[in-house]
């Protein structure tokens, strides 16, 4: 055990941590609840343009707790989800932020796309995008 308690509990907080900052940094913020909340929606939104077997892929290469705000509220019934637009899956994004619009919705995905990129493996993420629109892959740096 590690200090503060279980080590595997405490190093996937310290990871989701580093996440969160990376996230805040890339898309220039000084907010961390906001970086979350940004975070999680997109993880979420993109869980559900995904087949359930490249949802699981992705996820396992998370940290625990990042692997849990993937999974919140997921209704496998309803994934993947029939309408997969860039346009939808920015508005999707955007409803997390019903009453704190994001200016630059399109710069902000990208940031934690971005994320994903220097945390997941090269493979990983190849088979991520090749699962995804033509349309919605515009949101990831190239």
């Amino acid at each position: 055990m590690s200090a503060l308690g279980l080590k595997i509990i405490d190093e996937s907080v310290q990871a989701a941590n580093i996440w969160i900052n990376e996230v805040n940094e890339r898309v220039g913020w000084e907010n961390k609840q906001r970086a979350y909340r940004l975070l999680r929606a997109v993880l979420q939104v993109l869980r559900d343009e995904l087949s359930h077997d490249e949802a699981a892929h992705l996820s396992a290469q998370m940290p625990i707790f990042i692997r849990g705000v993937f999974f919140e509220g997921w209704h496998p019934a309803k994934t993947p989800i029939k309408e997969r637009s860039r346009h939808g899956f920015i508005a999707r994004v955007q409803a997390y932020f019903e009453n704190d619009p994001m200016e630059d919705a399109d710069y902000a995905i990208g940031a934690v796309l971005d994320t994903l990129d220097n945390h997941v493996s090269r493979g990983e993420m190849s088979d991520v995008r090749g699962a995804l629109t033509r349309d919605i892959r515009k949101l990831f740096a190239d």
